[in-house]
C-alpha cells in the first residue's frame, strides 16, 4: 500500500477498431502499431472437436497487439503445404498465411501443429508443434501467438504471459490471475478485507501482495504452485508496497517502524529488515533495477511526490523525474533503459514514461485518473488500472502510444501487475516437407 495514493480512477478510450467479447471478459482495441502486418490465419484442420478454441484465440491475440491487420479467410481450409495457394492469398492482401492441424490421441493429449508462410516471397518460415492436456488448449494457443508475433515483427510475444489483479465484488477482495488476455481467471487468496499491491517473483511461482485481514496491512508470500503462504512482513505499523530482487530472494518494502515510511530490504522467506535509505520524507513503490544493483522509488523528500534512484551498496539518492510536481508508482522496463510511472497533468493523473539515458518523458495515456503501471516482459505494453462507469477495470497501452486497450471483467477490478515469462508448454519446432 502506498502512503502517496492516487484518487480513484476514471478513463474512456476513443472509438474502437476491434471488439471481441468471451465469458464475462470484454477487449476493445484503439489504434494501431506502426507497421502492420496483413496475414491470414486459417481453421485448423480438425479444431471442431476441441472444446477451447485455437484459431480464434490467436486470431484475436494478433488483432489486439495492433501490430497486425486480420485478412478475412472465408472459412477456408488450406492444406498444411500450400506453397501453390501462396499467390491467392497474396491476391487476397494477406503478406502472410497460417495453416495448422489438430490432432487427439487416445489419452487424450492435443498435438497442435502450425505452419507460417511468406506469401510475398512464397516460400515457408517456420513450423511448430505443442502438445498440450485439455486444460492446456488457451495456453497453446497463446504460445502458438507469440512465435507467429516474434517470427514476423522480430519481438517477443507475451500473449502467454499472466497477470495477477485484485477483484471487488460487493464486500469480498479476492487476488486473480488469469492469461494476458484476461481470460481464464484464478482465485489465490479471498478475504473480506483489503488486498493490494500484487508482486511477481521473477521465476512466476510466486506472489507477494498486501492483505488487510490482520486489521492492518500486512505483506504476504503465496507460493502459486504448492497453494502455500507465509506472512513475511508483519513488523509493528504498516507493512506495504512489496517488489522483488532480481533473483527472486529479497523483497523491498515498505515499513512504518519509526513512524513514518521508509525503504527496507527483507528476505523472500521473511526474516530480517535491512534498512535501504533514511530520509525526512515519505519513501515507498521502490522497484528493483534488472541487474539488481539499485532500486528506483517515490519519495517526497523535496517537498512533491518525485522519483529518485539509489544504489543497493549505500550513497544519497537521486533525483531522475523533474517535469511536474508529481510523479509516482515507477516501474522498470526488463531492459533496464525505461520506466513507466504515473505523472500529474492538467487534466488528470496519466500513465507515462521515462528514458533514464536522456530523461525525456512521454505521456501515453489520456484519462483523469490512472494507477499502478506496469511494462509487459517484451517491453512493448504497459498494464495499469482504470476506470469505466463507476468501477475498477485493465487497460493497456502500449510503450509508443499508438495501441490502447481496456479489458472489461466482472466487478471492480483494481492494482494490476504485469507477470514474467513463465510455464511455457514444451514447444517443437518442426523441418518443412512440402
Amino acid at each position: 500500500m502506498s502512503l502517496i495514493k492516487l484518487p480513484r480512477i476514471l478513463y474512456v478510450f476513443a472509438l474502437l477498431a476491434f471488439f471481441t467479447a468471451w465469458a464475462d471478459v470484454t477487449i476493445e482495441v484503439t489504434g494501431a502499431g506502426a507497421r502492420q502486418f496483413p496475414i491470414a490465419v486459417a481453421d485448423m484442420a480438425g479444431e471442431a472437436q476441441l472444446k477451447e478454441p485455437i484459431t480464434a484465440v490467436i486470431r484475436a491475440d494478433l488483432a489486439r497487439s495492433g501490430r497486425f491487420n486480420l485478412v478475412e479467410t472465408g472459412g477456408v481450409v488450406p492444406s498444411e503445404s500450400p506453397l501453390v495457394e501462396l499467390p491467392v492469398w497474396r491476391d487476397r492482401g494477406a503478406d502472410s498465411l497460417t495453416v495448422g492441424s489438430v490432432r487427439v490421441d487416445a489419452a487424450g493429449l492435443t498435438y497442435i501443429r502450425l505452419r507460417v508462410f511468406d506469401n510475398l516471397g512464397q516460400k515457408h518460415l517456420a513450423s511448430f508443434e505443442i502438445v498440450a492436456k485439455p486444460n492446456q488448449l488457451r495456453r497453446a494457443a497463446h504460445q502458438l501467438a507469440d512465435q507467429i508475433y516474434e517470427l514476423l515483427t522480430g519481438d517477443k510475444g507475451v500473449f502467454a504471459t499472466r497477470i495477477a489483479f485484485v477483484q471487488k465484488q460487493g464486500k469480498r477482495f479476492s487476488l486473480q490471475i488469469a492469461d494476458a488476455d484476461g481470460q481464464n481467471p484464478q482465485t489465490v487468496v479471498a478475504a473480506n478485507e483489503p488486498i493490494m499491491s500484487p508482486s511477481w517473483s521473477p521465476d512466476g511461482g510466486r506472489l507477494a501482495y498486501v492483505s488487510f485481514e490482520r486489521r492492518k496491512p500486512v505483506v504476504f508470500v503465496q507460493d502459486l504452485y504448492a497453494g502455500t503462504r507465509k506472512a513475511v512482513a508483519a513488523f509493528k505499523g504498516s507493512n506495504s508496497a512489496p517488489a522483488w530482487s532480481p533473483d527472486g530472494r529479497s523483497l523491498v518494502v515498505t515499513l512504518t517502524l519509526d513512524g513514518i515510511s521508509q525503504l527496507y530490504l527483507i528476505p523472500a522467506e521473511g526474516g530480517a529488515q535491512r534498512r535501504i535509505q533514511r530520509s525526512p520524507g515519505i519513501d515507498t513503490e521502490a522497484t528493483f533495477s534488472p541487474d539488481g544493483q539499485s532500486i528506483v522509488f517515490t519519495s517526497d523528500r523535496g517537498g512533491s511526490p518525485q522519483l529518485y534512484r539509489a544504489s543497493l551498496l549505500g550513497g544519497d539518492a537521486e533525483r531522475i523525474s523533474f517535469e511536474g510536481s508529481y510523479n509516482v508508482s515507477p516501474h522498470y522496463s526488463a531492459d533496464g533503459k525505461t520506466l513507466t510511472f504515473i505523472r500529474r497533468e492538467t487534466g488528470g493523473f496519466r500513465v507515462a514514461t521515462l528514458d533514464l539515458s536522456n530523461r525525456q518523458t512521454l505521456t501515453l495515456s489520456s484519462g483523469s485518473y490512472d494507477e499502478s503501471p506496469s511494462f509487459a516482459p517484451n517491453g512493448k505494453m504497459i498494464l495499469y488500472a482504470s476506470e469505466v462507469g463507476g468501477r475498477g477495470t485493465l487497460a493497456t497501452v502500449s510503450s509508443d502510444g499508438l495501441v490502447k486497450q481496456r479489458l472489461m471483467a466482472e466487478g471492480d477490478v483494481r492494482e494490476p501487475a504485469w507477470g514474467p515469462y513463465a510455464g511455457q508448454l514444451p514447444l517443437t519446432r518442426l523441418p518443412f516437407n512440402p
